[in-house]
């Protein structure tokens, strides 16, 4: 039985920032965890000598790994229970971490990133749908605001916490990190998380689980990440490439097909029949693509390219994290009062100029002109990013949060893994077709070279490719108008709605 809207969404006492700070320390450790994973990139190559192609399977395995099982397990955690699908999800996190650092090879590394990748799903999967559950609808945008902080605060602490322990204990040193304030995640998740006040919903008598639908979505997501990112470098008009692509459209059109008929299926696709909901889910997507490449790449150019040592590259891009933080702590609540559509124009907007401004880096780029790209680049991040949710779950009940919320952050995993692969396969395919494609720690030392002129030339094209899909996603944003409520009536949360005034005017 639902719990009712009193005990969800209008909570009397302060139990809201009890969950809040629960769950947020979960996703500040899931967002920590890919920032210090980037930054740790060329120094894991080179303890294993191996190149940015076969590196970046460590940063790929574990973003096609969330991909695939992110709205599965959305689901399961309808049907369990939001408090046990978190603490479970957190303690694969901490196992994988540990296995990570006792890793003997790329291989074993490769495969506990994918195990903590299934933790991270499953604590990432409920955390939006905690949040949107346990404030009030009229504060929405604060919490998912906040939110965005907890993800800024993670990335930020990322660099900062990376550099030193890279220099002084090795990459190794990461992974026992991060299992620390995991472990006391679950301690708190223990004693403050309560499923009858954080929206769980036991699931109506004779409800099944839709397995062909989870199966098909995560056999349909991973094949269309593994032939977009095309790992084993294969010819673009080979049959492994041309077939991959052609069983990724039947797998999706298949899934389509089977959800539109299940009575109880992972993800109800009738919510695309909104045009807030089908624009404001493209405005997420191709974001996600334009600007996955900031924290990806960057570190690698930091680092590799322009030899800067571990510790002042974790201080060069906390400057980005630092400005999405400030920018999502205003743009949640704010959204709250004057809408969602130009906090979303303002930082969508921020980001295409910037992402033109890093496609002009070269090896002469000083750097207080790199971290003032990023801080800019880090305001716009989180200028746009609450809005968006805030404008998609306006038009969703509360019963629905659960798998929207896995949806939600599918979409940002797969938008993410997309850029990264485009821009891998371009920077590197690039200088495999010159003929310099070389370990990243002699890269700094080719700089000058027929190498360094092949990744910069490289660099330049995928950031003028990332940012026509940040042009699409501003076209998109464009569309997505705010749901049409008649004042006075109730919310799709069931809430007041909004006085007229509140979407904004825009």
């Amino acid at each position: 039985m639902q719990p009712s809207t009193a005990a969800v969404g209008d909570q009397p006492d302060n139990y809201k920032w009890k969950a809040f700070w629960t769950v947020g320390l979960a996703l500040f450790v899931m967002v920590m965890d890919f920032s210090v994973t980037f930054l740790a990139l060329s120094t894991i190559a080179d303890d294993f000598n191996v190149t940015l192609r076969a590196v970046t399977w460590v940063a790929i395995a574990s973003s096609l790994t969330v991909s695939a099982v992110m709205l599965p397990l959305g689901r399961v955690a309808d049907m369990t229970g939001r408090k046990k699908f978190h603490i479970v999800g957190m303690v694969f996190f901490v196992a994988g971490s540990i296995l990570a650092a006792a890793a003997p090879s790329l291989g074993v590394l490769i495969a506990a990133r994918v195990l903590m990748a299934i933790g991270g799903a499953m604590a990432q999967a409920v955390v939006m749908a905690i949040i949107t559950a346990v404030f009030p609808t009229h504060e929405r945008g604060k919490g998912l605001g906040m939110l965005t902080t907890a993800v800024a605060i993670g990335a930020t602490a990322g660099p900062i916490v990376a550099g030193p322990l890279l220099e002084i204990f090795g990459w190794r040193s990461l992974f026992i990190f991060l299992a620390i304030p995991t472990t006391l995640a679950i301690f708190f998740a223990m004693r403050v998380l309560d499923d009858a006040r954080i929206g769980s919903v036991k699931p109506a008598d004779g409800s099944r689980y839709d397995w062909p639908g989870a199966l098909l979505s995560a056999g349909a997501l991973a094949l269309l990440i593994l032939t977009v990112s095309n790992p084993f470098a294969w010819d673009w008009d080979s049959i492994q490439i041309i077939g991959g692509g052609v069983l990724t459209v039947v797998l999706f059109g298949l899934l389509v097909w089977w959800e539109l008929r299940f009575s109880s299926p992972i993800m109800n696709l009738r919510f695309f029949a909104n045009p807030t909901f089908a624009f404001s889910t493209l405005t997420r997507l191709l974001g996600f693509i334009g600007s996955s490449a900031t924290f990806f790449l960057v570190p690698v150019f930091v680092q590799s390219f322009l030899g800067i040592s571990q510790l002042n590259a974790g201080l060069i891009m906390f400057v980005g994290a630092l400005g999405m933080g400030i920018a999502g702590f205003m743009s949640g609540r704010l959204s709250d009062r004057y809408g969602f559509r130009r906090f979303t124009f303002v930082g969508i907007g921020t980001l295409i100029v910037t992402g033109i401004g890093l496609a002009f880096f070269t090896v002469d780029t000083p750097v207080w002109a790199i971290m003032a790209i990023l801080f800019v680049n880090g305001l716009g991040m989180g200028a746009w990013m609450a809005p968006n949710m805030n404008a998609t779950l306006s038009v969703i009940e509360r019963k629905d949060y659960g798998s929207v919320s896995a949806f939600l952050n599918l979409v940002r995993n797969v938008g993410s893994v997309t850029g990264q692969a485009v821009t891998t396969a371009i920077v590197a395919g690039l200088m495999a077709a010159r003929g310099v494609e070389i370990e990243l720690s002699k890269l700094a030392d080719n700089a000058d070279g027929p190498a360094g002129e092949a990744f910069i030339d490289g660099w330049r094209i995928a950031f003028f490719v990332l940012a026509g899909f940040t042009v699409a996603a501003f076209g998109a944003a464009l569309l997505t108008r705010p749901p049409a409520v008649p004042a006075g009536s109730e919310s799709p949360a069931g809430s007041p709605a909004p006085a007229p005034n509140s979407s904004g005017g825009d």
